[in-house]
């Protein structure tokens, strides 16, 4: 891959995500036997959020067959992202796998279509920003939006799933890499998006470098420190890690996580999120 700003970036991110993940891990207080983790409801006393972000979708067909077999319900972010086979992750390709996924009963939601990272916020009002798609025609060229042209982006992926699905995508996103500014999320929530990270356990560390961060480390860490009402992250395929991780980490560590007493549930049912699903 060629060298320039955005690779520079990139790695500047991985880093910053390869130490928090090295720091030393404060656990928190147990919760109480006798009462739920925080986004407990009556059926699910510890529930967990899996989310899976699109890649180079080489994984994907794994990923499926590892959910249909432990029976477990994820919230998907899409964005057209270029990938190892097909015409992009939203794109003909690969349409008959997600409409498989949505007859399973897993939520989507928009990741941006192209994969559109904030950059910084502009001087001036109303708001604007300093954005970078890292696909489409526009890869890796900065651009100059307003908070509408923003939503737009956004809804454009919402449409594409909802066209190749046939199910309306909830009224969430999440900005490439996590990034985003307080007046992003305003302008994102005034156009109907509720923006969703990820819990600091919850980064199941598949971006990381294998050389680094084996899949064996990535697997223990997760399984001793995740606790009820995370939002766990992955994705659907990364290009820069050499020993891929969902081969070898999903299905042991949502098996781990039976074992300790947690369930899996959509983002439709977390407790921070379900009020605005319902009201937008």
């Amino acid at each position: 891959m060629a060298s320039g700003p955005w690779t520079t970036r990139r790695a500047e991110r991985r880093a910053l995500l390869a130490a928090a993940l090295a720091a030393p891990f404060v656990r928190p207080a147990p919760a109480s036997a006798a009462a739920p983790a925080a986004g407990g409801d009556a059926s699910c006393g510890h529930p967990l959020y899996l989310t899976l972000d699109t890649g180079h979708m080489g994984v994907a067909p794994l990923i499926a067959e590892v959910l249909q077999r432990q029976q477990v319900s994820v919230t998907f972010f899409a964005a057209n992202e270029r990938t190892q086979a097909g015409d992009g992750s939203l794109g003909a390709y690969w349409a008959p796998w997600w409409k498989a996924r949505a007859a399973e009963g897993h939520e989507f939601a928009s990741h941006t279509y192209d994969h559109v990272y904030w950059r910084r916020d502009l001087p001036g009002s109303p708001p604007r920003f300093e954005v970078r798609p890292s696909a489409g025609p526009d890869e890796g060229r900065s651009f100059t939006w307003t908070g509408a042209q923003y939503c737009e982006e956004i809804a454009r992926a919402a449409d594409r799933l909802r066209e190749i699905t046939g199910r309306q995508p909830l009224p969430l996103f999440r900005a490439p890499g996590g990034k985003t500014s307080p007046a992003l999320l305003a302008a994102a929530r005034a156009g109907g998006w509720a923006h969703v990270g990820w819990a600091p356990a919850g980064f199941l560390g598949d971006e990381l470098p294998s050389e680094t961060f084996s899949n064996e480390v990535l697997l223990t860490r997760a399984l001793q420190h995740i606790r009820g009402g995370d939002i766990l992250v992955a994705h659907l395929g990364i290009w820069s890690r050499k020993d891929p991780w969902a081969p070898a980490v999903l299905e042991p560590l949502i098996a781990g996580l039976k074992q300790r007493g947690f369930c899996f549930r959509t983002l439709r049912e977390h407790p921070g999120y379900r009020d605005w699903i319902a009201t937008h």
